[in-house]
């Protein structure tokens, strides 16, 4: 399994409200599920933003390539996505991204019980 960046998994058991292994193993479990290339992308990018496997958050592409990003970050991303899935004006393939991403995001702050 991968570990965070910088980050021991001892050190850092949540991510939000959910552990490192709960979100490796909803990121898993979501390769085997179908959706749109976009939405998924959505999904794969939050998850792996959250395991500080990339550097860039999924929304806003805020850099926080240190460390697990806090609830407070990741509160700010799924209100970024909220504020961007109510624009009546874009585009579906970039909804779909950002749908994605949001509902992953939600289920790490503990706004849902069911992972995307």
């Amino acid at each position: 399994m991968t570990t965070p960046r910088n980050t021991p998994q001892e050190e850092a058991p949540l991510v939000g409200v959910r552990t490192y292994a709960d979100i490796d193993r909803a990121l898993k479990d979501h390769a085997d599920r179908g959706g749109s290339p976009e939405f998924s992308a959505g999904v794969a990018a939050a998850y792996e933003w959250a395991m500080c496997r990339t550097d860039r958050s999924p929304v806003t592409g805020t850099d926080n390539a240190r460390d697990i990003p806090g609830l407070p970050l990741l509160t700010a991303e799924v209100d970024a996505a909220v504020v961007q899935l109510e624009d009546p004006t874009i585009q579906s393939a970039a909804r779909d991204y950002i749908r994605g991403a949001h509902d992953v995001l939600a289920w790490i702050c503990g706004y849902s019980d069911q992972p995307a």
